[in-house]
């Protein structure tokens, strides 16, 4: 019997390990917040000036104030590592120089906002990256972090808050942090935080009130950042009582343990330690300890000990398999070991004289449980009822193989020779060892029965050629029959073992093999993007691993269709057809072996997961009777529970897709209308009413009003055939029908034209231009790139006041041509610069702002992107006001490029 306490008290080599890797990197503090604007920058500012005053060198990598005059005051003081300055697209960005860093190499250095994205051309994509590789180096970080940037947590706050977070960190850097600390504010201090001015400035704080801050998300997301901070404290605990050997438990938190074997009861007991869990908010896990006596259950005990541990699985529990030999022992060392507090089992359901000869669980369990809570649950299920089985099984057909026993024969013949040999040196009762080693070859190489064999031929071979009177079957001393019997018993015992150990080592292949082939399987569904990947990658494992033909069936429009084979097969006999159909409505096997339309060619069992059913598999093969062993059943359920998952998953995906794209519809839909009742019917009522005043009082009214009202239906009437010209472009865009036509065209000529149509638009405006006369010829349709800058004017000179000036200013950039329109108006909010371009979506306005369709600036992108251009959106850095930026390739063919981009840059660039 093993010793217990040596286990116990003896470090964890994983957590052993885990602590030598944290030893040779930096120790990674995380700020966690809920929500931006609960002070994480700030806390992260005050604890880093603690160590500084406490002699560390401390300096600051990147730390985003964001115009808050107490952060700005707590900067001052720290060494800042001065900014690495990043050209994109016309645009100067300003990112953490990580190279300055590790040249400097602090003791500590202060990053801010994990999970930004650098700028392309960076060394990473993202800023958690840089924060690696500076822990890497032994440097500790200090770093900020909001809930909903988690990357597991993403869906979870899109679904509150209604806003995708594009930028997430895995939760393998949270897993890897040191320490989190997390940044707390309630609700209402949080919200009187944005109103005083300290988060946003007023105008967009209003809106951030209304919709991201409401009270509800807040304290939604606030729990969220506790939870996530809970759950990584307990795993430190753990890890902590792992790497110092203390025994558990301590009950910081609450955990359970059922346990699974064989025994009727067994799905009650799981369903028991659910509700536990639930009633706990705790985390639980189904735990088997797989003894050598494994490997000689029943196929019902087999069947029942899958059923179970599939339930479980489906349950949401942690499925744990662990080898033993003393399972109370195992079982208390695995809950101590990992900090468990409640353990679930079965009531003893051995006779009162076997628990006396074999001991009982139970009872064990009790015993040895110390601290952590055991419940003895008596479970539901009588003794006698097994899983109840609707597809027959086919019998293990093992041939006979007369190999075994040539070999076992041969061996004992060799013993005989070699005891023939050795019979002039020993005593004639030692050459029974001789006879025993060929009985332990037999064993090893054959099984049992040709172990056996070889027991009665050692046995008849030793006392015929060896025992007095020799090459008889009679034994005249009394000894040596004792000597033969002794020989006997130990030869059969030693055969046994030896053939429970080839049966063990057999069976721990064959589930190796298995395992390898389901963690391949895993992974190719986990690699398959498309619905015909996942259906081909089920059909082809399957039939390669039970040597089937194999069919899979989806419901479509109201029916069940085959959808993928192997090998290919579409083709499906009326019987066929009604018993794949029945299979999928009843969510039961149907068809061949079962016992329901067993006259079918094919057995159909349905893919279900913990849901519904969501198709349906055949199998068939040229074979009568049966398909299936006990084994290959059980094999069988756990591909296709693999496969249902990874079904479900790609059309959950889908139906995700779908359901965006409705909203999304709806959303377009809604706007139209919208557009389409205010935008038509606004400059309609004013024409409507010029022209009737016109046509009532002609006569009465003086010259200059006729005028006024006559210029008034002409602009209104411009204005309403530019928002049905907008509609037109706009559907051509989005139907894919737009064709532009391309030829060479100077950028001057378009811009001429585009100020020339929006004269009127601008005429209360100043207008500046700068376009260099040798910028090279542009591959253009015209008529579209005036459109595009028409657009672009026309949004200017809505937003800009009055008397302000707009300006366009082109030059050369690396084989490009780079226009801008710049205006003085109030810019553009920084949460609406990613969906400045969507269609039908309008800024919030100023009064005295004349209203928009939505359509002007997506018209722009969908036109310039045609060109094969790119537009982006910005705010100005000089003063108030928005820049849109035009980039359109030069061609390659274009004589004088070279020497205009030359000019050009020579001369400066004029942003």
């Amino acid at each position: 019997m093993p010793d217990a306490r040596s286990n116990e008290t003896r470090p964890s080599p994983d957590a052993l390990l885990e602590h030598a890797e944290r030893e040779e990197r930096g120790r990674l503090r995380i700020f966690l917040g809920a929500a931006p604007g609960v002070g994480k920058t700030y806390e992260m500012l005050m604890t880093g000036r603690a160590r500084l005053a406490d002699g560390i060198d401390v300096v600051i990598g990147i730390v985003e104030t964001h115009g808050r005059k107490e952060t700005q005051a707590l900067v001052e003081g720290y060494e800042l590592i001065p900014r690495r300055q990043v050209d994109y697209k016309g645009r100067v960005l300003d990112e953490m120089d990580l190279d300055a860093i590790l040249v400097r190499r602090p003791a500590l250095v202060l990053v801010d906002e994990l999970a930004h994205t650098n700028a392309p051309g960076s060394r990473h994509p993202k800023r958690y990256l840089d924060v690696q590789e500076i822990l890497t180096h032994g440097i500790d970080v200090y770093t900020t972090l909001n809930i909903q940037h988690v990357e597991s947590l993403n869906d979870v706050v899109a679904q509150i808050t209604r806003v995708r977070v594009r930028e997430t960190v895995p939760d393998s850097v949270i897993d890897q942090a040191d320490d989190i600390e997390i940044i707390d504010l309630t609700p209402d201090d949080l919200i009187k935080r944005l109103e005083e001015g300290k988060v946003y400035f007023p105008n967009t704080a209003q809106r951030a009130i209304e919709n991201y801050f409401s009270p509800g998300n807040l304290t939604a997301l606030r729990e969220l950042a506790l939870r996530r901070t809970a759950q990584r404290v307990d795993e430190q605990l753990l890890n902590h009582m792992q790497l110092h050997a203390i025994p558990g438990p301590w009950a910081a938190g609450e955990r359970v343990l059922v346990c699974v074997d064989a025994r009727p009861g067994g799905a009650a007991r799981i369903r028991y330690a659910r509700r536990l869990a639930d009633r706990l908010r705790a985390p639980w896990t189904a735990l088997h300890v797989d003894t050598p006596r494994s490997a000689g259950m029943s196929e019902d005990h087999k069947d029942r000990l899958a059923a179970n541990l599939r339930l479980a699985e489906q349950l949401g529990a942690e499925v744990t398999t662990i080898p033993g030999q003393y399972v109370a022992q195992d079982i208390v060392r695995h809950a101590k070991a990992n900090n468990f507090t409640h353990i679930v089992i079965g009531r003893p359901t051995r006779s009162r004289w076997r628990e006396l000869i074999e001991g009982s669980l139970t009872y064990d369990l009790i015993r040895d449980a110390g601290d952590i809570s055991v419940h003895v649950i008596s479970g539901t299920e009588q003794a006698s009822e097994a899983v109840p089985k609707t597809v027959g099984t086919a019998a293990e057909q093992k041939p006979f193989d007369i190999w075994p026993y040539l070999f076992a024969t041969a061996y004992v013949a060799g013993s005989l020779a070699f005891g023939a040999a050795l019979d002039q040196f020993l005593d004639v009762r030692n050459l029974a060892i001789v006879f025993l080693v060929a009985v332990l070859a037999s064993a090893v190489t054959g099984g049992i029965w040709p172990a056996l064999y070889a027991c009665l031929v050692s046995a008849l071979a030793f006392n015929f050629f060896f025992l007095e009177p020799r090459y008889t079957l009679t034994i005249r001393d009394p000894e040596s029959i004792v000597a033969l019997a002794i020989f006997l018993v130990v030869a059969v015992i030693a055969s046994n073992l030896t053939a429970r150990v080839q049966r063990q080592a057999i069976a721990a292949r064959s589930r190796a093999r298995a395992t390898e082939d389901l963690y391949q399987f895993s992974r190719k569904l986990a690699g398959a993007g498309t619905l015909d990947d996942v259906l081909w990658a089920t059909a082809f494992q399957i039939a390669l691993m039970l040597k089937l033909r194999v069919v899979l069936l989806l419901p479509e429009n109201g029916t069940i269709t085959v959808k993928a084979g192997y090998p290919p097969d579409d083709t499906l006999a009326e019987a066929d057809i009604a018993a794949a159909r029945w299979a999928w409505e009843h969510n039961r096997a149907a068809g061949r072996g079962a016992d329901t339309l067993p006259g079918a060619k094919r057995l159909y069992l349905p893919l279900r997961t913990g849901r519904t059913a969501i198709g349906v598999v055949g199998l068939d093969d040229d074979r009568q009777g049966p398909l299936l062993t006990p084994e290959q059943q059980r094999l069988l359920d756990a591909l296709a529970d693999q496969a249902a998952v990874a079904i479900e998953r790609i059309q959950l995906a889908a139906d995700v897709d779908r359901a965006k794209l409705a909203a999304e519809a709806d959303r377009l839909r809604s706007a139209l209308l919208t557009s389409i009742s205010h935008d038509l019917k606004t400059p309609l009522a004013a024409i409507m009413g010029a022209a009737g005043t016109l046509r009532e009082f002609a006569a009465a009214l003086p010259e200059t009003d006729r005028a006024e009202l006559l210029s008034t239906v002409l602009d209104e009437s411009e204005r309403l055939n530019r928002f049905i010209a907008n509609l037109l472009d706009m559907t051509k865009i989005e139907s894919g029908a737009m064709e532009p036509n391309h030829a060479l065209h100077f950028v001057g000529d378009s811009v001429g034209s585009a100020l020339l149509r929006a004269r009127k638009i601008t005429e209360e405006h100043k207008t500046e231009i700068d376009i260099p006369a040798d910028l090279p010829m542009l591959r253009l349709d015209p008529v579209l790139f005036e459109q595009a800058l028409f657009n672009l004017l026309d949004n200017a000179a809505k937003y800009a006041p009055p008397g302000s000036t707009i300006r366009l200013q082109g030059w050369v950039d690396n084989g490009c041509v780079i226009l801008q329109i710049m205006d003085e108006g109030p810019g553009i909010p920084p949460d609406d610069l990613e969906r400045i371009f969507d269609t039908f979506y309008r800024v919030r306005k100023r009064d005295q702002v004349r209203a928009g369709t939505g359509l002007g600036l997506s018209i722009s992108r969908g036109f310039i992107e045609a060109m094969a251009g790119t537009i982006t959106a910005a705010n100005r850095t000089d003063r108030a006001g928005a820049i849109f930026t035009i980039r359109m390739p030069v061609p390659a063919d274009v004589p004088g490029m070279r020497r205009a981009s030359t000019d050009d840059q020579s001369n400066g660039d004029p942003a």
